[in-house]
């Protein structure tokens, strides 16, 4: 018989989406997963292994150091390193959204993200125009346990009324902190930072 037992942290991540369109939680992922994942990232960051952001799908990607100024490397979802702490945890949140919520994920995309200082990623939405396939963003920040709000790097959401008018939700990127947001409903940016930021980036994706 199928286990039909609930998660509660998967819960809470689903509350705040059906509530806001977006939700923040914080232990996700263990201190020791995320200090794997850290140390994994800045090895590989290390190597010259990242490259150049761009902004754009297909034959229309293009870098714009005006627009975002981060350097990313796309998870392998065949690997069997570290990375396969955040893969093997996310393939299972997927799970049971399609199992509880009937989401209808079929693809993930992420990528190890690294923000050099005085970086940022202008107000954008994540989709693209010819393409409706995310459906959620998530949001993974990998920074040291002292980061404050002096250091920048928040992550600013525009919550649009009913009257017009929006709300900006700001969210300090936090060491383990997770933000999961509808990819096709809000706008959002990185403000610019002032010390490395570091995080895993990506998207829950529909067959459309």
């Amino acid at each position: 018989m199928e286990d039909l037992q609930t998660n509660p942290l998967y819960e809470q991540v689903i509350d705040g989406l059906l509530e806001n369109n977006y939700s923040i939680v914080d232990g996700f992922f263990s201190p020791e997963e995320v200090f794997a994942l850290r140390a994994d990232l800045l090895s590989k960051y290390e190597e010259d292994s990242f490259k150049k952001s761009a902004i754009g799908h297909n034959a229309d990607e293009h870098i714009a150091d005006a627009v975002r100024g981060d350097f990313i490397l796309w998870l392998d979802e065949t690997s069997a390193g570290v990375e396969r702490i955040f893969l093997d945890k996310i393939a299972d949140f997927a799970e049971y959204l399609n199992r509880t919520c009937y989401m209808g994920i079929r693809q993930k995309e992420f990528h190890y993200a690294l923000y050099p200082e005085g970086t940022f990623y202008k107000r954008h939405l994540d989709n693209f125009h010819n393409s409706n396939s995310r459906k959620l963003s998530l949001i993974c920040y990998l920074n040291t346990e002292n980061w404050n709000e002096e250091l920048g790097g928040q992550l600013a959401i525009y919550i649009p009324k009913p009257d017009g008018s929006e709300e900006t939700i700001s969210i300090n990127p936090v060491q383990g902190r997770v933000v999961v947001f509808e990819s096709q409903l809000l706008e959002h940016e990185v403000m610019p930072v002032r010390q490395p930021r570091l995080s895993i980036t990506g998207w829950l994706k529909t067959s459309n």
